[in-house]
């Protein structure tokens, strides 16, 4: 997307979120930049296919009446409380790069460009509640170069491919991009699991590199994105386990857990970590995945489900005996 097209489409959510009611085309008009010196033609055309994107983006634009008094002329507008997932704690680590990301929204071009925008919308007698900005910081955050090639995707229907986390590569048919306090998330079918999958873009480690032509898949047609990624977001850890992880090894069991101590008798060199989870089995998978850098120390159900899952492996990938 060129530069000037994705400025103009962040102005249009700015200027949709903070007006706090229906705006008229009209108005939109005069407040956006970007859209001052198109023809009535153009503007027309050029609106709507900058409407259709943000709603391919999960945005939610209502549409209703500006005046009361009046229902002839449409307005638009986005409610705060539909653009927005509930809070998600965060942990050290990723309040630093959504510190990274509002200090970023500070920078002076874009805030030139907020600022005008708000100052035509008081011109034309509408109070804009800029505090709703907050929930845009992470659209000009330099550190998420995943956000580009995967707004494209999700556009054009291409299948991408991208590695995530540690190392897995990951081929994703993206439906949509979210976002929720400073972070951005797309979902969309995990073409190697066969399943719904949302994916943090700060944990995507390269650019998501595209594998398929436009119009490679079809979005479902009663998709609700902003539902369905409340249902894929992390759910509150209900229990601890107690593991033992080699220094350097398991990072993402580490951000998430603390430090501990342990009576348990272990190999030179693995520290005790405390670490909270939601369901049994997924947390053992994930223990799983690190073999022999991470021990299960407690809870004893834990250390069986990781067992069973091991033994699961090792039957999958045992070679057959040649007679």
């Amino acid at each position: 997307m060129a530069p000037r097209k994705t400025e103009r489409i962040l102005n249009l959510t700015i200027c949709l979120l903070v007006s706090g009611r229906y705006l008229p085309k009209s108005r939109i008009r005069e407040a956006v930049e970007g859209y001052h010196d198109l023809s009535d033609a153009a503007f027309e055309r050029t609106f709507e296919r900058d409407k259709d994107e943000l709603r391919a983006l999960g945005v939610p634009i209502e549409v209703g009446s500006f005046d009361p008094m009046f229902d002839d002329e449409p307005g638009y507008r986005i409610l705060p409380s539909e653009f927005e997932l509930p809070a998600i704690d965060l942990d050290a680590e990723e309040a630093s790069v959504v510190g990274v990301a509002a200090r970023v929204w500070q920078h002076a071009s874009m805030a030139e460009s907020t600022m005008s925008a708000i100052a035509k919308l008081r011109a034309a007698g509408v109070e804009p509640d800029a505090s709703q900005l907050a929930s845009l910081e992470p659209s000009v955050s330099a550190t998420e170069p995943a956000f580009e090639p995967l707004w494209h995707a999700v556009l054009d229907r291409t299948r991408v491919s991208f590695t995530y986390r540690e190392g897995a590569t990951r081929t994703l048919e993206p439906w949509g991009i979210t976002s929720s306090k400073g972070r951005w998330y797309v979902i969309g079918r995990d073409t190697d699991r066969d399943a719904t999958r949302m994916f943090k873009l700060s944990r995507i480690t390269d650019l998501p590199k595209r594998i398929s032509r436009p119009g490679a898949f079809a979005v479902p047609e009663d998709l609700d994105l902003r539902s369905l990624a409340r249902s894929l977001a992390p759910k509150e850890p209900t229990a601890e386990a107690i593991v033992a992880i080699l220094p350097g090894k398991a990072p993402t069991l580490r951000r998430r857990g603390e430090l501990t101590t342990s009576s348990v008798a272990l190999p030179v060199g693995f520290e005790v970590v405390k670490v909270g989870y939601s369901d049994l089995w997924t947390m053992a998978e994930e223990v799983t995945r690190y073999a022999a850098d991470v021990i299960v120390l407690d809870p004893p159900e834990m250390r069986d489900a990781v067992i069973t899952t091991l033994e699961r492996v090792a039957a999958t990938t045992e070679p057959e005996l040649v007679s």
